[in-house]
């Protein structure tokens, strides 16, 4: 709360520099606003992503049955009313229910359907799947993409704080959200891997506490 105060203020503060005095301003100045709007922007998202990554990790663990293709059904659903322009082929295994805390699982899947969202968005058409499979007697969670995909050679940089593989301008984020998802992970008992290569997509694996 003491960071996003004065956050706040800041972006009010833009706001009503242009909404009263627009028509005094050049187009420079109007850019500074921009900018200044945009970086306070990020600023918040990034205390958004510090403040889940606090919460994942203190927040005590309540275990309940947790219907994870309903929860997966419903994210997917709220990612395609913010675009639905987006033509995106999105499948959901049905009957994946799990012993966890739903609160923390829910941000789990937020952040890693939220990639491949994020990831397929150049993509003509857009495949994503949640789904199991069964590996060595253990059932296997992952979400698979037909996005961008990345070095497989670097997918441990991918769940260490403010790493990213890919530019800001090419996809924005603050490379907290898969931090997030590996202490969630961590905190269930289970565990979380990449496999990908570039241009052919990517698939996230986890496993949960039996």
């Amino acid at each position: 709360h003491d960071l996003k105060t004065p956050l706040m203020v800041i972006d009010l503060s833009a706001k009503r520099l242009i909404r009263k005095y627009e028509e005094k301003l050049d187009a420079r100045g109007k850019e500074y606003l921009e900018n200044l709007q945009s970086a306070g922007a990020r600023l918040n998202e990034l205390v958004q992503d510090l403040f889940q990554l606090s919460h994942s990790s203190q927040k005590s663990i309540k275990r309940e049955k947790v219907d994870m293709s309903a929860m997966a059904r419903a994210i997917v659903e709220q990612l395609q009313g913010l675009q639905p322009e987006r033509e995106a082929d999105c499948r959901v295994e049905e009957g994946l229910m799990v012993r966890g805390d739903s609160r923390l699982l829910r941000v789990a899947l937020e952040n890693l359907l939220g990639n491949a969202w994020k990831f397929t968005g150049k993509c003509e058409r857009a495949r994503i799947d949640f789904g199991s499979e069964d590996k060595s007697g253990q059932k296997v969670y992952f979400v698979r993409d037909n996005g961008c995909g990345f070095d497989k050679t670097y997918s441990e940089f991918l769940f260490l704080p403010f790493q990213r593989l890919h530019h800001q301008e090419e996809f924005p984020g603050t490379g907290l959200g898969l931090t997030t998802v590996r202490r969630i992970i961590d905190r269930h008992g289970g565990r979380i891997w990449a496999e990908s290569f570039p241009g052919q997509g990517a698939t996230f694996y986890f496993t949960l506490e039996k």
